[in-house]
């Protein structure tokens, strides 16, 4: 059967999402995870965009063995020098380069003539290839390009030795049809077009992303490229667990063979919602929490009687936990960890254990039943924690009576000091919010707040994620808690964490801009 290779790109354009910049180790944590996952290729970040996206490349080059590791490099020399620089320890690498070949952009963008540009493509695939067997090219805003200029940037790459051919849908703009017809007439007109692979970057702009790439399925692509959870610019990229899951649902169709353990979809799903504070939408297709749930009378009937009435795929084929786990605050760590192993939650140190099973306790003591979900958010909790913390929530009180105004008091450390602050507020988690920032002053502007119950009833813990954005940066942090103001004041506070840390957090879009 042939195979559809999958390119993962949410560690380069998902981070071009506006407050989805991510550290080197959140970078590093979520390439392992797509590592355990089996993407074909992960597009670990753009080397040449800045210091902290090199020192991510590099890292993943280093630790990834079973997938191939990519960077993206603009068509000119220091580009692909630094993207080969980063890539030196990879098992397998990949450099990516690309220029845009549609009028507008060339006119616009580049100030450069076609003739200028197809040059600078051929280039920037012979530069490449001086360092790597395999390289992909791209040809910007290719769904707007004209056919025959775009043929001939297309042949002149192939013939300098790109591997692999790359038609982005650069800002959305296609409809299946046509975008399919453009793959076939592509590979139909360009004489050497069987020495490459051929591929799709689709964005979501209309919505068509998911149908545009599986279009160009149906015309001889064999590469789709993707984000979990269909992160990214604007309206987002192609999603990734759509993709392998319609593939692999709709055999008869595609007859794909797709590399992708889908047992892994939602715990990557999960973790990238967690660092990256993006959440996902409850209907959202496979990974949503609504997504394998049936509340109509009829259908909860049907799927009683035969899954399949209902339901095209297993929900746990794709990583959701049917059941509900027997844990309490009388469980032992023993019994903890046979069941973080049954989850597939990576354990990293005896020390990572141990601080998961005292938050499972603590937890434990406050909420009746502990379900898988709770499990895997006291892990995703710890991942969004940096290593130095400056400020620690110790303790929260608050006060909400009708007819009387809100009243916070928080207790929390700011380095060694331990401070007591109090305010009043529209509601508890304002009250909380002003008591913080009475005492530290961060000038930070509250971009977004928002809730959503981990597990089910009125037991669940809540993840709150709160965007803060100041002189330019923008950051997210996450908390959970059953008391959703607890929530709220522990997300409050791992922003600020972010906010005053040095560690680079620099989106690469925001880095190239002029």
């Amino acid at each position: 059967m042939d195979r559809l290779i999958i390119f993962d790109t949410t560690l380069r354009d998902g981070e071009q999402s506006p407050g989805a910049a991510m550290t080197r180790e959140e970078k590093l944590r979520i390439a392992k995870q797509l590592e355990r996952l089996r993407v074909d290729v992960i597009e670990a970040g753009f080397a040449a965009a800045s210091v902290g996206d090199f020192d991510a490349v590099r890292s993943i080059a280093g630790a990834v063995r079973d997938s191939i590791v990519c960077s993206l490099a603009r068509a000119n020399e220091d580009d692909i020098a630094r993207a080969a620089e980063a890539l030196l320890g990879a098992k397998a690498k990949r450099i990516h380069t690309f220029i845009a070949t549609s009028p507008l952009h060339m006119e616009k963008k580049l100030k450069m003539t076609p003739e200028q540009v197809l040059e600078h493509a051929r280039r920037a695939v012979r530069l490449a290839r001086r360092h790597a067997d395999d390289v992909e090219f791209s040809a910007e805003d290719a769904s707007r390009s004209e056919l025959d200029f775009l043929c001939r940037v297309l042949e002149a790459a192939i013939a300098e030795g790109a591997t692999t051919i790359n038609i982005p849908d650069t800002v959305g703009y296609a409809v299946p049809e046509q975008y399919g017809r453009l793959l076939g007439t592509l590979r139909e007109r360009i004489p050497n077009s069987d020495r490459a692979i051929w591929s799709v970057h689709c964005h979501n702009d209309l919505g068509m992303a998911v149908a545009n790439s599986l279009a160009g399925v149906l015309n001889g692509v064999r590469q789709i490229e993707c984000t979990i959870n269909g992160l990214g610019e604007r309206a987002g990229n192609t999603s990734l667990e759509e993709i392998v899951m319609a593939v692999k649902t709709r055999r008869d169709v595609f007859d794909l063979e797709v590399r992708v353990d889908t047992t892994q979809i939602v715990p990557s799903s999960k973790l990238v919602s967690n660092i990256t504070g993006f959440p996902v939408q409850p209907n959202k297709a496979v990974v949503g929490a609504n997504a394998f749930a049936h509340a109509s009378g009829i259908h909860q009937d049907g799927v009683l009687k035969a899954r399949q009435t209902y339901e095209i795929m297993r929900a746990e084929d794709v990583g959701w936990i049917a059941n509900r786990i027997v844990l309490g605050k009388l469980s032992g760590r023993n019994a903890f960890r046979q069941r973080v192993q049954e989850l597939g939650i990576p354990i990293e140190s005896d020390e990572e254990l141990a601080a998961a099973f005292a938050r499972f306790k603590d937890l434990a003591d406050r909420k009746a039943e502990i379900f898988d979900e709770d499990i895997q958010a006291l892990f995703s909790d710890e991942a969004v924690v940096p290593h130095n913390e400056h400020f620690r929530l110790v303790s929260l009180s608050q006060r909400s009576e009708t007819g009387s105004r809100p009243h916070a008091r928080v207790l929390f450390k700011m380095g060694a000091r331990q401070i007591d602050s109090q305010s009043d507020g529209n509601g508890p988690v304002d009250a909380t919010f002003k008591a913080i920032e009475s005492v530290i002053e961060s000038g930070s502007e509250l971009l977004l707040y928002s809730v959503n119950a981990i597990t089910s009833g009125t037991e669940a813990q809540g993840e709150v994620t709160v965007r803060l954005g100041r002189a330019g940066r923008i950051v997210n942090g996450v908390g959970s808690d059953p008391d959703i103001v607890a929530a709220s004041a522990k997300a409050y506070i791992n922003a600020l964490n972010k906010l005053y840390t040095t560690v680079e957090r620099l989106n690469p879009q925001i880095a190239l801009a002029p």
